[in-house]
């Protein structure tokens, strides 16, 4: 059993996003509303400091910096251990999802998944 949290949802969809390609911040918002088919809609403000925290946990760093239009812009990439971590965390949602579509069919609830 992992002793590993689970992610936050933003947090898995900000790394799934850099799974990709390294991106900068108004990429990743983009990226991150796509994957989430508009469901998540990250604000700067908590892209910035969930940014900061999985830096700060190793499962990102800075892949590069860019000026653009006057303007900084900083390139963010998943780490190796944030690979590693975004592939356990997506083995543990599949397995509770298949948990639950079996429970759903088992006891017909829901309609068919």
């Amino acid at each position: 059993m992992s002793t590993l949290r689970a992610l936050q949802e933003p947090s898995f969809l900000i790394l799934t996003s850099l799974a990709h390609e390294p991106q900068h911040g108004y990429g990743i918002i983009v990226d991150v509303e796509r994957i989430s088919h508009g469901e998540i809609r990250l604000r700067a403000g908590t892209l910035y400091a969930a940014l900061d925290r999985l830096q700060a946990e190793g499962l990102i760093t800075e892949d590069r910096e860019e000026i653009v239009d006057g303007r900084l812009r900083r390139y963010y990439r998943l780490t190796e251990e944030g690979g590693r971590r975004l592939a356990a965390e997506a083995a543990r949602l599949q397995r509770n999802a298949r948990t639950a579509v079996t429970r759903l069919r088992t006891h017909h609830i829901g309609g068919t998944p």
